[in-house]
C-alpha cells in the first residue's frame, strides 16, 4: 500500500475507519502494559540469582589479607578494580569502582566540578558567568535531567548513524563556557547507534576553548549485544592521552543490566591524575562503598570472557523481544511514510521517529488503551522535542505475548495520530 502522503482524502478516511474499529477492539481488552523504562526482567534477574549465594561466611569476605566487611579501599578492592579495568580496556589504576549506581557518579562529578571545579579548572563551575553542556540528540533523558539541575544551557547537537554531528561539536566547543558533552558511545541511548572510529577520533583530538572541558562516555552498553557476536570498542582513555589531553574524558560503566539493576557494581574510569582527584573530593563522602558486594560480583562475573558468556544468556531472552519489536514496526509501519528508526544489534531501545507533531498524539492515544511508553519529549533536554517526534520503545521488561499487545496498540496509535494530522490539517 502507498505511503499516506499518496492517498487522497476518501482513502484516508477509510484506513482511520479501519484504524478506529481496531482501536475499540483494543479498548474493549482492558490492558495494563508498561514499556515506559528499559529494566530486565524477571527472567533476566532469574539468570543471576546464583549471585546471591556467593558469599556465605565470614571468611569468605576476606581477599589480600583484607576483610571486605570493614572500611577502607575507597577506590574500590583491587580485584574489582581489574575486572573493570578487563572489561573497559585500560588500567586498573584508570579505575574508581562505586556503588549501584553509574548514574551517582555522573551525577557527583557534575556536582563536584560544580561546586569545586575539575582537575583543568581555572574555577568552580559555580563562578562561572555562563555555563554550557552539549547534549546528542535523541539522549537519554536522566543525563539531561543532572546538567539541567545545575543550571546549565543545554545545547542539543543531532545525533547520526556514526555518532553526534562531529562538525557541529567542534564548533561548539570553541565556545569556554562549553563544560562538556553527554555521550552513550556503544548502542547509544535510545537509538541504538554504534559511534564509528572516525567520531571516537574526532573525540579524542577535541581541543576546546574550556581547558575543564570534560567528555561524559557513558559506556552503559559496553558487552551488550543481543545479535550477532560482541562488537570490540576502543579505549577512549589511552585514544585522549595519545592526543595530548589525558584528563578531558570520564568513562562510567556498570552492572545494572548484567546482574541486578538495583543491586550491582559501578565504575569511573580516567586518567590517574584525575582518578586521584576524585578519590580526594570522594573521601569527604564515603570512607568506602559495599566491598562485600564487589567481591561478590568479581567472583561471580570473574573477567571480561565470563561476563560476555552471561551476557549471550541475557542475549537469548532479550532477541526475541527486539525482533517481535522491529517485526511489528515493518508489518505495520513500512511504507507509510509516517516514521523510521533504526534496527539495533544491542543496547535497551528502540527509538522510533514519528511523522513530526505526532509523538505526544501518539502516546496519549496509547495510554486512552492501558499502554504506558516513555514520555515524549524525554529524549531531548528539558523533555522538549521541538519536532514532537522521537519516541522511546523499551522492549526488555515484558513477557513477549504482552510486548505484541503493546506494540499492536503502538502502530494503531501511531498510524491514528498521523492520519488525524493528515485530515485535520487538510494536507490531502
Amino acid at each position: 500500500m502507498s505511503a499516506y502522503a499518496c492517498r487522497n482524502r476518501e482513502e484516508l478516511e477509510s484506513e482511520a475507519q479501519n484504524l478506529l474499529a481496531r482501536f475499540a477492539g483494543l479498548k474493549d481488552k482492558n490492558l495494563k502494559l508498561d514499556m515506559s523504562r528499559g529494566k530486565p526482567s524477571s527472567s533476566q534477574l532469574d539468570l543471576v540469582s546464583d549471585l546471591l549465594t556467593v558469599l556465605q561466611k565470614g571468611e569468605e569476605c576476606m581477599i589480600d589479607g583484607s576483610d571486605c566487611r570493614n572500611y577502607g579501599d575507597l577506590a574500590g578492592l583491587q580485584c574489582a578494580r581489574e575486572y573493570w579495568a578487563d572489561v573497559l580496556g585500560c588500567k586498573s589504576s584508570q579505575t574508581f569502582v562505586g556503588g549501584n549506581a553509574s548514574l551517582s557518579l555522573m551525577h557527583d562529578l557534575i556536582a563536584r566540578g560544580f561546586t569545586h571545579g575539575l582537575v583543568n579548572s581555572p574555577r568552580p563551575w559555580c563562578k562561572e558567568e555562563k555555563l554550557k553542556f552539549l547534549c546528542p540528540v535523541p539522549g537519554y533523558d536522566r543525563h539531561f535531567r543532572i546538567t539541567e539541575t545545575y543550571g546549565f544551557e543545554m545545547i542539543p547537537v543531532a545525533m547520526t548513524p556514526d555518532g553526534p554531528d562531529m562538525d557541529a561539536v567542534e564548533e561548539m566547543v570553541k565556545d569556554p563556557a562549553v563544560k562538556g558533552i553527554w555521550c552513550v558511545p556503544k548502542y547509544s541511548n535510545p537509538q541504538g547507534y554504534v559511534y564509528s572510529e572516525e567520531t571516537v577520533d574526532r573525540f579524542a583530538n577535541l581541543k576546546p576553548a574550556a581547558p575543564d572541558f570534560v567528555i561524559m562516555w557513558d559506556n552503559a552498553y559496553c558487552v551488550h549485544e543481543f545479535e550477532g557476536e560482541f562488537e570490540p570498542f576502543r579505549d577512549i582513555i589511552s585514544l585522549c592521552a595519545d592526543a595530548g589531553r589525558p584528563n578531558m574524558v570520564y568513562e562510567f560503566a556498570s552492572t545494572s543490566k548484567i546482574t541486578f539493576p538495583g543491586a550491582g557494581i559501578s565504575v569511573i574510569a580516567s586518567s590517574e591524575e584525575n582518578i586521584a582527584y576524585w578519590s580526594k573530593l570522594a573521601g569527604v563522602q564515603n570512607i568506602s562503598y559495599d566491598k562485600i558486594n564487589q567481591l561478590r560480583h568479581v567472583q561471580y562475573l570473574k573477567d571480561k570472557a565470563h561476563t560476555l558468556e552471561l551476557m549471550k544468556r541475557h542475549a537469548r531472552v532479550l532477541q526475541p523481544k527486539f525482533r517481535m519489536v522491529l517485526k511489528m514496526l515493518r508489518s505495520e509501519l513500512t511504507n507509510k511514510g509516517i516514521a523510521h528508526w533504526h534496527h539495533p544489534v544491542g543496547g535497551y531501545f528502540v527509538c522510533v521517529a514519528a511523522m513530526p507533531g505526532t509523538a505526544k498524539r501518539t502516546l496519549e492515544l496509547c495510554k486512552q488503551l492501558g499502554v504506558t511508553f516513555t514520555p515524549a519529549g524525554a529524549t531531548h533536554p528539558k523533555g522538549i522535542d521541538p519536532e514532537d517526534s522521537m519516541i522511546r520503545l523499551a522492549p526488555s521488561y515484558p513477557p513477549v505475548e504482552e510486548l505484541e499487545a503493546a506494540m499492536n496498540v503502538f502502530c494503531v496509535c501511531l498510524k491514528l495520530a498521523a492520519l488525524e494530522k493528515y485530515l485535520d490539517e487538510k494536507l490531502v
